[in-house]
């Protein structure tokens, strides 16, 4: 217990650090799940983790990943998150940014260029948009793929499902068929009484 609290008040003093020296650049920030949560001005993304990754109190040099949130009923519907370790103070970092569908973000591969394929997946899975990015195409998903799939308003069964067709040599695109939903299930448990065998109980 005494060692949580001790993590959190040195989480707390980094963040009033943080706050002090780029206070234009923290919108927000709260002690979560063990790390420090500052919510920063979209415009301020790349300056904020140029900081945190050059200053030599803070040293947060490794990009531990980059992801998205989706809230639909929002005018920003998406967050991008950010995590950030630094292996000398053993602490992390998350960094909140909310934008919408049509407002690019700015890339952070010139500070980080490991960011190149997590932003590229941001793009493929929730079409958030990123300037400055080196190659920003889709990672995932197909080239011609419809629609960003861990949109919360995109279908669960997709809009179209792909095979490889014998006769024309080559994968085709066709409407989703859910033919699932004509199978019968029981939802029984086999050792719940039914009328077959299970292999190796045949003796019983």
């Amino acid at each position: 217990m005494l060692q949580v609290d001790a993590n959190n008040e040195t989480l707390h003093e980094l963040g009033e650090y943080i706050a002090q020296k780029l206070p234009d650049s923290v919108l927000g920030q709260q002690v979560a799940y063990g790390d420090l949560s500052l919510d920063v001005p979209r415009d301020k993304l790349v300056s904020l983790v140029r900081f945190l990754h050059d200053d030599t109190r803070l040293r947060f040099i490794s990009l531990v990943d980059i992801c998205g949130v989706d809230y639909p009923a929002r005018a920003e519907r998406f967050d991008v998150v950010y995590h950030l370790l630094s292996p000398t103070r053993n602490l992390r970092i998350r960094l909140k940014i909310s934008t919408d569908e049509a407002t690019p973000v700015a890339s952070v591969t010139e500070v980080f260029p490991g960011a190149n394929w997590y932003e590229r997946e941001a793009f493929d899975m929730f079409g958030i948009l990123f300037t400055g990015h080196p190659d920003l195409r889709r990672l995932l998903t197909d080239y011609g793929f419809d629609g960003y799939p861990l949109r919360k308003d995109f279908p669960t069964s997709g809009y179209v499902e792909l095979r490889y067709d014998e006769s024309r040599k080559k994968v085709v695109y066709e409407p989703v068929k859910l033919t699932q939903e004509f199978r019968s299930f029981d939802y029984l448990s086999p050792w719940e009484g039914t009328d077959y065998v299970l292999p190796g109980d045949e003796k019983a």
